[in-house]
């Protein structure tokens, strides 16, 4: 999955497959996350928030959606 870096203290790069509704995140420390069923506008939004971190904790992660560590 291709991703795009961003601005932020925290994330590096984030990526999307629309098809299967997949988020991936790498984080600055080298982990990198898969966040599944994840909906396209919720990528959007998440790509497009003033603090990708933020929106990810709350959207995201607290929004509870299944994910896995990829690395």
């Amino acid at each position: 999955m291709n991703r795009r870096n961003v601005q932020s203290s925290n994330i590096a790069s984030i990526g999307y497959d629309s098809q299967k509704q997949i988020l991936e995140v790498e984080f600055h420390q080298g982990s990198i996350y898969r966040y599944y069923d994840v909906p396209e506008i919720v990528y959007n939004g998440l790509m497009s928030a003033t603090s990708h971190g933020q929106y990810l904790n709350l959207y995201i992660i607290k929004a509870g959606y299944r994910n896995t560590k990829v690395l």
